[in-house]
């Protein structure tokens, strides 16, 4: 590739920091690289047109945990580790509204449900029975009295069909994931960041002080140091890395006549979510369906994932309206042994911000703050 002079001078001289991935990760590390030294010259490198991993895919809730997950998490690890990840969902999600505002990305306190039917009365009644223990636990992490509470009233009015039970969670709520990374890409942008698109990293090496990356048709980029913040395709730059990619799959429908749902919702131990979108209904989940196939960093659809998530639309969420679906598309996670993600130092002047465990929403700001102060301590 020949570059003119000006788009050498630009783009490509005297980088200070090469961050691979614009999902909500690495373009947080950019945000806190230039609040905190604006003189640094940040280049964020994407190979897509838009961010490909899931940051602008995802199903938009502004969540920290529901009842059922933090008993299956207890069942992993300690305590304190639990409540801790809790602790920076919760304060990740204050953050990135405090980055943002409200108002851009649309955030709606509409509340998180998890919904329970008749298999499932087993585990609503080991939920039931933590409510009070996690509310006092809650309470010291968001000072709000009650966060999870018994919402069996509203099972009705919400038109959902085959439930019988229902904890709310009460300090959560749902966003507009495109309205979010706009915000966010403009922010970047007015302090200086340059984004390049469609740039495919082959290989890195570091070469002296400097990191050196092999890109499209040979062309290699350099910079003083690097961070890869790609999350579900982490295992591509970063081999023997504890990272699996998970594909999400997910369908919006047509508008819906007189919609009664409202909120952001789980089912099945969090296997399947979905929400309003002003008055259509997003859903997605499935994965549980076939985890093996879905660990792929290939974007695309399963008739067989795709089949069980259109049945609960119209036999479960919306069962009293017609609709069509508008459209399908799917998002690759990053997810591994545990949830908490890996921030680190590579080697030399290479460093990493990756596995989300599929909370990038909720903990994308912190952890794009924490790599950027990672990589400060460096110079």
């Amino acid at each position: 590739m020949n570059l003119s002079h000006w788009e050498q001078e630009i783009y490509l001289r005297d980088i200070d920091v090469i961050i691979i991935g614009s999902g909500i990760v690495g373009l947080n590390a950019a945000l806190n690289l230039k609040i905190t030294a604006p003189r640094l010259k940040v280049l964020v490198l994407e190979r897509g047109v838009l961010p490909s991993g899931a940051s602008t895919k995802n199903a938009g809730f502004a969540c920290f945990g529901s009842v059922s997950e933090l008993l299956d998490d207890l069942g992993r690890q300690d305590e304190d580790q639990v409540f801790s990840l809790v602790e920076r969902r919760y304060k990740g999600l204050k953050r990135l509204r405090k980055n943002l505002g409200d108002k851009a990305m649309v955030y709606e306190a509409l509340g998180g449900f998890e919904v329970f039917g008749p298999n499932d009365r087993a585990l609503y009644e080991q939920c039931s029975a933590r409510i009070e223990e996690f509310n006092r636990k809650l309470k010291k992490i968001t000072g709000i009295a009650g966060v999870y509470k018994r919402s069996d009233k509203k099972i009705k009015s919400l038109g959902i069909n085959g439930i019988e039970h229902i904890i709310e969670n009460t300090a959560e709520g749902q966003i507009h994931t495109g309205k979010m990374m706009q915000a966010l890409i403009q922010r970047v942008h007015k302090m200086g960041v340059l984004i390049l698109n469609g740039i495919h990293v082959h290989s890195f090496g570091s070469r002296g002080d400097f990191v050196s990356l092999l890109v499209n048709e040979g062309m290699e980029i350099k910079g003083r140091r690097l961070l890869i913040c790609t999350n579900g395709f982490a295992r591509q730059l970063l081999p023997g890395y504890p990272v699996t990619p998970a594909r999400a799959q997910v369908m919006i429908t047509s508008p819906v006549k007189n919609l009664r749902l409202k909120g952001a919702f789980h089912y099945d131990r969090g296997f399947y979510y979905f929400r309003n979108v002003g008055n259509r209904v997003l859903i997605g989940g499935g994965r549980n369906m076939d985890f093996k196939g879905e660990e792929t960093t290939e974007a695309g659809l399963t008739r067989a994932i795709q089949e069980k998530l259109e049945a609960m639309l119209r036999n479960m969420i919306v069962p009293y309206a017609d609709f069509t679906i508008e459209s399908r598309w799917s998002g690759i996670m990053g997810v591994g042994p545990q949830k908490s993600p890996i921030i680190r130092q590579v080697n030399g002047n290479v460093y990493c911000a990756v596995r989300m465990g599929g909370m990038g929403v909720a903990i994308g700001s912190l952890v794009g703050e924490d790599a950027a102060k990672m990589i400060l301590r460096s110079f």
